[in-house]
């Protein structure tokens, strides 16, 4: 998350973590802790509506790993809460990211208590870095779920991104930019992550432009004169269907002059039932060519219930709701230890267990090369048949490879969802895509766990007995 990718500095990330994470660290340090340790990045359940969730963030980790350090300025401020003791404090001056990362590539499906990515370092270095993994892949892949959703329920009607003025801040709005791309949108109103992306820019106009101007047939003449090449014009100001008359007047001078006007948008009001009057009045002026554009508080649900009522609706603008995951805005990911030093460890709370050592997940397709199941296994099996997902994309702090191009990740995920059977699709209470655990993950899990209890039994009668 440095340069391009950050509202931030790099110096400045390394404070981007949970004071625990330092205090965690600052006592391993004077343990001399410092042996690798695994961390595995999953789900628990699924949010609501959910069978599947598409990857993301792991972009953002990568830059954060890489540029991992503590600058004088957070070591200062360190320093003046009292905390921490000097030695440590230099420790930290010098601390770099030196482990690996294995990870499903972004764009990628994958299921709950699945792993999405998992961290090998010494564990001073792995544990400050779980606040910044779990935010960014937590909420990117919320985003990406939630924006694939919408694809969806578009049924190949052109989506575009109008979320940024509603996001929660400046990053949020790029990552849903981002995401929303990769899972098929086809444009973005947020122009710096147009120019940052290179995904197409697509706006039309606000209501005050409308209301800045005595008349609105004036507004949508000034506006056409500005750009004849590519006029949207904003019917719902006043009255939608008078203002589809008045884009009439004006496409009609469009036409005069040798252009054609693009599209009229509708925001507000009963979508289905003002598209189909707004399309009559446009092919009863032979203006079969102007599109009509939706946006407005819409999200998949939505979306498909005006592609349902066939309404006549091109495309959609999407914001709010969508770039803020408002049906399922929070997931419980959890970012686990697996192993240290060698030895596979557990947490055995109620309902919150998880499973020991470094994991893989194995996906197994059907006949049809379509997915059958997942298998989620130790990281050294192998499953004949089964393609591996989580692959090494970060070697001694280094990538491994470029990141794939946006293009690259949003073909994927079309692959991917090609291959998905439509039940794990649907928008509501879908079943879940089976997940299975292989027998050698089942028996290690097993063997930790009764190892555990048999050392905490021990340690609770000993300390009785003391």
């Amino acid at each position: 998350m440095n340069g391009p990718n950050s509202v931030l500095p790099a110096s400045d990330l390394a404070l981007f973590t949970d004071l625990y994470q330092l205090t965690m660290a600052q006592a391993f340090y004077q343990q001399g802790m410092f042996a690798p340790a695994t961390f595995s990045l999953f789900i628990r359940q699924y949010p609501t509506n959910r069978a599947y969730l598409v990857a993301a963030g792991l972009e953002d980790v990568l830059d954060y790993l890489e540029n991992l350090r503590f600058g004088p300025d957070s070591l200062d401020y360190l320093r003046s809460t009292g905390i921490f003791e000097g030695n440590f404090l230099e420790y930290l001056k010098n601390l770099r990211f030196t482990g690996s990362v294995r990870a499903i590539p972004e764009g990628r499906l994958f299921f709950a208590n699945e792993p999405v990515l998992e961290v090998t370092a010494p564990i001073i270095e792995a544990q400050i870095a779980e606040t910044l993994i779990i935010n960014q892949v937590n909420c990117q892949s919320l985003l990406a779920t939630k924006a694939a959703r919408c694809v969806l329920a578009a049924q190949g009607r052109p989506l575009a991104d109008f979320a940024a003025r509603r996001t929660h801040g400046i990053d949020a709005a790029r990552q849903m930019a981002r995401c929303s791309y990769f899972a098929g949108f086809q444009a973005t109103s947020n122009v710096l992550a147009s120019q940052r992306y290179g995904i197409p820019s697509s706006g039309t106009m606000a209501h005050s432009f409308i209301s800045s101007f005595v008349a609105e047939v004036d507004a949508f003449r000034a506006y056409a004169g500005s750009f004849p090449h590519r006029a949207v014009l904003l019917l719902d100001t006043y009255d939608t269907v008078q203002g589809a008359y008045h884009a009439v007047t004006v496409a009609r001078e469009l036409e005069a002059a040798g252009h054609r006007l693009v599209a009229v948008r509708l925001d507000s009001g009963d979508l289905a039932d003002l598209s189909r009057q707004v399309r009559r009045i446009l092919d009863e002026a032979s203006l079969n060519y102007v599109n009509i554009v939706a946006s407005g508080g819409l999200d998949e649900y939505e979306i498909d219930t005006l592609v349902k009522a066939a309404a006549p609706i091109d495309s959609f603008g999407v914001g709010t709701r969508v770039g803020v995951s408002a049906d399922a805005p929070w997931s419980d990911m959890a970012y686990k230890l697996v192993a240290y030093d060698g030895r596979p460890v557990m947490k055995l709370s109620v309902d919150k267990s998880s499973q020991p050592g470094p994991r893989q997940v194995f996906r197994l397709l059907d006949a049809a090369r379509r997915f059958s199941r997942d298998i989620i296994a130790a990281s050294d099996e192998t499953l004949p048949g089964g393609e591996p997902l989580l692959g090494t994309v970060l070697s001694d702090g280094r990538r491994t490879a470029p990141s794939p191009p946006l293009d690259e990740i949003r073909r994927t995920l079309a692959q991917d969802f090609q291959r998905l059977d439509d039940r794990h699709k649907g928008l509501y209470n879908p079943p879940h895509y089976p997940v299975a655990v292989s027998d050698r993950l089942q028996q290690l899990t097993q063997q930790v766990r009764s190892t555990i209890e048999e050392s905490q039994g021990k340690s609770s009668e000993g300390g009785a007995a003391g």
